[in-house]
């Protein structure tokens, strides 16, 4: 009986080391990842963490959360990518605390995921508001984590005008309208922003717009009023000389939302910077013209 057991034990233990093996051989992890991360007590992030190789961080828009990159994640793991996709306190599955929604606890929360996943020699990237708040990150933290950075239709480095910088589409007072319209309306709010979000009614069927209207409205009433204030006040154009690290630029030129314009600003500041032009999207590119999207970012990512 002792024999027998000893035998067994061994070969418990080359299976175990056989499998370790394996997985280290395939670069796959046998352990479930988090869907979670706990930024501060009572508060976490729900999170998509998928594939294997060099990482992509992904920061979702405006009021979406980080199934909004659906058409993302494919096209990356099959590149060869690790995608995360991070969704804000106060949009989709992740908690919905009363409290600060502004640039820095936005990017606070970033940094506190990417130090408990240990995450090295990242891509960052982000989309409209995303984009915002992925910028603030690389000029925040300096760069922590990450060497690459990605900004897609992004809001910076800033949403409304100002009496010294007339690039953007909006006045304060417009955004302040929105915000009185997410107070007494919200399905109303979500539907102004739907109208300039792609270019034009046809851009996207019918099934993508629900889906993405589906998504919107997971988002807490309150996290949409305080982001809404940190859109029309937030100023990073002290951020654009602290980016360091290579930057892609995606943005359409007919965008409703975001002008161009800050695109072009955003280029022109940030060193060595790539700003690739898209002629037949508007604030969607990434769903609107998905493939040259894609295409795009990868060829990025590879650089």
């Amino acid at each position: 009986m002792k024999l027998k057991s000893i035998l067994g034990t061994a070969a418990l233990l080359a299976t175990v080391f056989v499998t370790n093996v394996q997985a280290q051989n395939t670069g796959k992890s046998t352990k479930a990842r988090a869907e979670y991360i706990e930024v501060e007590p009572n508060v976490r992030l729900h999170i998509t963490d998928l594939g294997e190789g060099k990482t992509v961080v992904l920061i979702h828009g405006y009021p979406l959360s980080d199934a909004s990159w659906e058409y993302q994640y494919h096209p990356l793991i099959k590149a060869g990518y690790r995608v995360i996709g991070i969704t804000l306190r106060g949009f989709g599955q992740s908690d919905k605390p009363y409290g600060k929604y502004d640039y820095d606890q936005f990017a606070s929360d970033i940094k506190t995921v990417l130090d408990k996943l240990d995450i090295k020699d990242a891509t960052l990237a982000g989309h409209s508001m995303g984009g915002a708040i992925a910028l603030h990150y690389v000029a925040k933290y300096n760069s922590a984590h990450v060497s690459k950075l990605a900004l897609f239709s992004a809001a910076a480095p800033l949403h409304t005008k100002r009496s010294d910088y007339p690039y953007p589409l909006f006045k304060k007072e417009d955004i302040t309208q929105w915000i009185e319209l997410n107070n007494n309306d919200r399905p109303a709010l979500l539907n102004a922003v739907g109208e300039k979000f792609v270019l034009s009614a046809t851009s996207v069927s019918p099934g993508i717009g629900a889906w993405l209207g589906s998504i919107e409205m997971q988002s807490s009433a309150y996290a949409m009023e305080q982001a809404l204030i940190a859109l029309r006040d937030e100023d990073l154009r002290g951020d654009l000389p602290k980016i360091k690290i290579p930057t892609l630029i995606l943005h359409a030129k007919q965008d409703k939302i975001v002008s161009y314009e800050l695109a072009e600003q955003m280029h022109k500041a940030i060193a060595g910077s790539q700003l690739i032009p898209f002629e037949k999207s508007g604030h969607a590119s990434f769903i609107e013209e998905k493939d040259k999207f894609n295409a795009e970012f990868i060829k990025f990512l590879k650089q």
